[in-house]
């Protein structure tokens, strides 16, 4: 008996005394986490989604992954969400088909154009914090940007009538150096040394257009005095806790990012893969969850600020049963709701972000072989 009592209270010492590497390892509190909830840390009201929800509406999406998305050849992510609860989740491919390394839920992917929607957010925060102003000029953050009538609204919703920069080659036709990897200032250097002409006056006419989000990304730099990189880690990423999401930088992350590829194998990276603002964000699903979650939240984001992303500015656009906010498009359903989303391509990157926020439904889905599979999401936001 005192033998057995001297093992009890050898046991006990040797197992409080030991180091904290050795017993901090068990979580005995992962068995009450449930992981299929996505959370942010800011207040939030949501309702519980019922077990009824969950199992009609898993079904359904499940059934609809299968036939229009996640057939042969898809290499991806796809998640849909309701209040940060997790309906369906699917991971398949390669995000790198040398190596066979899997895409995860960890792995992010690239956004292509969806990158706008975060940019475009970081720039109604700066708004909100009184950094900046939407219908403040350009000229005001960049004094050589050339066109003296353009506002930071009209570079968001791409009413500004500015040059894509991937046709500055051939409106210079001589002189182009192919070889040269551009950055954002470049485009802002090249712009105000050659005053491309509009395309149409400001403020007339919608014309989707990349250039736009390059001079954000900058603008967004000259108000925080942090490169576009720490600016959003700062603004967006971290606040919510992204930890799977980043800025790309071509000579730092072209060795190690998930690849893109198209049929018969992979892009080549070409001279505007280290420009920022209209694209270059590698994220995940459940990385732009966490996102989606933070729009509902007045902590986050003034609600009254945000509505300015979700309005329309180019109402002859309706004819066509679409507009573009502030970041964000829009297509004007049968029923005559506005759905408002984001898609992308980049190479053979593509991507969908589509919150319903009547419904705080979050769809999203990414893919690194090009497709336009992804793209089949708006079918599933309009039978939703």
């Amino acid at each position: 008996m005192k033998t057995l009592f001297i093992s009890i209270i050898s046991f006990f010492l040797f197992f409080f005394s030991s180091p904290k590497s050795l017993h901090n390892n068990i979580d005995f509190s992962r068995k009450n986490i449930d992981s299929t909830i996505i959370s942010i840390p800011f207040p939030i009201k949501f309702g519980k989604v019922s077990d009824e929800y969950l199992l009609e509406k898993s079904t359904k999406v499940d059934s609809f992954y299968n036939a229009f998305i996640g057939t042969a050849g898809f290499s991806g992510s796809f998640v849909v969400a309701k209040n940060g609860k997790i309906i369906s989740e699917k991971y398949q491919g390669f995000a790198n088909q040398r190596t066979k390394e899997l895409i995860t839920a960890n792995t992010p992917l690239h956004l292509a154009s969806v990158s706008k929607v975060l940019t475009a957010t970081a720039i109604l925060r700066l708004v909100e914090s009184d950094n900046v102003m939407l219908d403040q000029k350009v000229t005001d953050w960049l004094p050589s940007f050339p066109y003296k009538s353009t506002t930071i609204r009209t570079l968001l919703n791409h009413r500004s009538g500015l040059q894509h920069y991937s046709r500055f080659p051939a409106l210079l036709k001589t002189g182009w150096n192919k070889k040269k990897i551009l950055t954002n200032q470049d485009v802002l250097d090249l712009m105000a040394k050659h005053k491309f002409r509009l395309l149409t006056p400001h403020d007339t006419r919608f014309d989707y257009c990349n250039t736009n989000y390059i001079i954000l990304a900058l603008i967004i730099e000259k108000a925080t005095g942090l490169k576009y990189e720490k600016a959003m880690n700062e603004l967006i990423f971290k606040p919510l806790g992204m930890k799977n999401t980043f800025v790309f930088d071509y000579f730092r992350d072209k060795d190690t990012v998930s690849l893109s590829y198209r049929k018969g194998g992979m892009n080549p990276w070409d001279q505007f893969d280290n420009l920022n603002g209209d694209k270059n964000i590698y994220s995940t699903p459940r990385d732009l969850v966490k996102f989606d979650l933070a729009t509902y939240s007045p902590d986050f984001i003034n609600p009254e600020i945000l509505k300015e992303a979700y309005s329309s500015y180019s109402p002859y656009l309706l004819k066509y049963k679409k507009d573009y906010g502030l970041g964000m498009r829009m297509k004007q359903l049968p029923s005559g709701e506005n759905l408002w989303y984001h898609n992308g391509w980049w190479h053979g990157n593509t991507s969908s972000f589509i919150p319903i926020k009547k419904d705080t439904v979050t769809i999203i889905c990414l893919s690194n072989v090009y497709t336009t599979r992804t793209y089949e999401t708006m079918k599933l936001a309009e039978i939703y």
